[in-house]
């Protein structure tokens, strides 16, 4: 039988518009452990409280639904990392700068991971076998693997990251290395060990290229 919880959340998803009911009743599925691959449009139609034809009037399939939920949370976590800036003059996240910041922002992203788990496990999933989101999840990773070189080549030229670091490489290790341990933590940690996460990933970060010593 649904807990009271349960039935109180989904009336008050059936308060809002049809396709944020269907996007909301997918993200609380996927949150309790089902599979995006084995979850079917009448569960989701059901649980959303519409019919499946309705389903198919706001989203072609799941792919398009997937799509919109991975849209709704990334943004938010890859607009958090771009704020970052490595020098005192950037713009301060989490009220700190430089390093200090770089731990701030892990923590935000981190949150934002753990409220959309659900969904960053159905990517994870999904993406081995459907080239859409595939496509969609590295677009983002390349956005910021882009900013990252230009910030990294800003800071060699104001003599701050060693001339012998390579921007490329460097790059891809920050971006698709931070990527993996992030997601990787969040499926495999109860939360206990966040800010350790983040402490470390930043220290990481900085030390490691952004001010590694020459």
């Amino acid at each position: 039988m649904p807990s009271i919880t349960r039935r109180r959340s989904a009336a008050a998803d059936r308060r809002l518009p049809v396709e944020a009911q269907i996007l909301a009743a997918t993200e609380r599925l996927l949150a309790e452990g089902e599979s995006f691959t084995e979850l079917g449009v009448q569960r989701i139609a059901r649980e959303a409280g519409v019919a499946r034809s309705t389903f198919y009037m706001h989203f072609a399939d799941k792919t398009e639904l997937l799509l919109r939920l991975a849209e709704s949370f990334t943004g938010a976590a890859f607009g958090i990392a771009r704020e970052w800036e490595p020098t005192p003059e950037g713009p301060p996240v989490g009220g700190s700068v430089g390093m200090d910041a770089l731990v701030a922002g892990f923590r935000e992203i981190l949150a934002v991971y753990r409220k959309h788990s659900g969904v960053l496990a159905a990517i994870a999933e999904v993406s081995g076998y459907e080239p859409v989101i595939r496509k969609f999840w590295r677009a983002r990773l390349d956005q910021f693997l882009v900013r990252t070189a230009q910030v990294l080549e800003e800071e060699k030229r104001a003599g701050r990251v060693p001339v012998e670091v390579d921007i490329a490489a460097a790059s891809r290790l920050i971006v698709l290395g931070g990527e993996w341990f992030l997601g990787d933590h969040v499926a495999t940690d109860d939360g206990s060990g966040d800010e350790a996460a983040a402490r470390e990933l930043a220290e990481t970060w900085w030390y490691g290229v952004y001010r590694r010593p020459a």
